[in-house]
């Protein structure tokens, strides 16, 4: 199962108005990829479009004054958005090294386990004691908000699934810590990093580098452009 990040309005999203890396890819070779449902995408727009509303307002009155500014954004159908892949593997490696970073006492995989999400450093980053550096990333988050939020939730998402929900300001600021602390990377250098996939036995670093160019390109658009950010899988 390939993992996507998706930037932009949430009615897109659920409409499927929207292609990640291999339909693009599909289409730009002419033997495009048909997305699930229906074809008249207005139409799906104007009945999901009020849920979204609906969702992001009680959403903001949950929250209360626990944020400083009402949650908002465009959420037009012609709104732009951004998608990357950095796949299960790049994502977890990312995430491990994280939860590593922070727990230098602990001896880092030179590979990405196949159960990582059982991985003591990681078990320790997400302990309610804990306090995390990385809080943004490491935690089980699914969908960033455009909001300056210093703290991760659990909440429904549109369809009334149960996730937990962060900010993209905080991820975004959270990935430049995440380098200044570990790599110490220019821009051009992580730029460079997210050029192509590694393979899929690569090391770990090599696999969380890309992740890395991936996430926090995604991350930098989500907020300069004030958009929410997923994980689609």
């Amino acid at each position: 199962m390939a993992l996507d990040v998706y930037v932009g309005p949430l009615t897109r999203y659920y409409t499927g108005d929207w292609e990640n890396v291999a339909e693009r890819s599909a289409r730009e070779r002419g033997r495009p990829i048909a997305r699930p449902g229906g074809t008249d995408r207005a139409k799906e727009s104007d009945l999901v479009r009020p849920r979204v509303l609906d969702w992001r307002a009680a959403l903001g009155r949950s929250l209360g004054d626990r944020v400083s500014e009402p949650l908002a954004w465009d959420e037009a159908a012609d709104t732009l958005y951004f998608t990357g892949r950095p796949g299960w593997d790049g994502f977890g490696s990312l995430v491990l090294w994280a939860a590593y970073a922070e727990h230098p006492a602990l001896r880092r995989p030179l590979a990405l386990p196949e159960e990582w999400d059982d991985d003591p450093a990681l078990i320790r980053s997400n302990a309610e004691s804990f306090r995390s550096r990385y809080s943004h990333l490491v935690r089980n988050v699914e969908l960033w908000l455009p909001c300056d939020l210093g703290f991760t939730f659990e909440g429904e998402d549109v369809d009334g699934r149960r996730i937990v929900v962060g900010s993209v300001q905080m991820l975004s600021s959270q990935l430049g810590d995440l380098n200044t602390a570990t790599w110490k990377a220019r821009g051009d250098e992580t730029g460079a990093w997210g050029r192509g996939p590694p393979q899929a036995n690569a090391p770990l670093e090599l696999q969380a580098r890309y992740a890395f160019a991936v996430m926090s390109d995604l991350a930098r658009r989500a907020v300069e452009h004030r958009l929410p950010m997923k994980l689609d899988y």
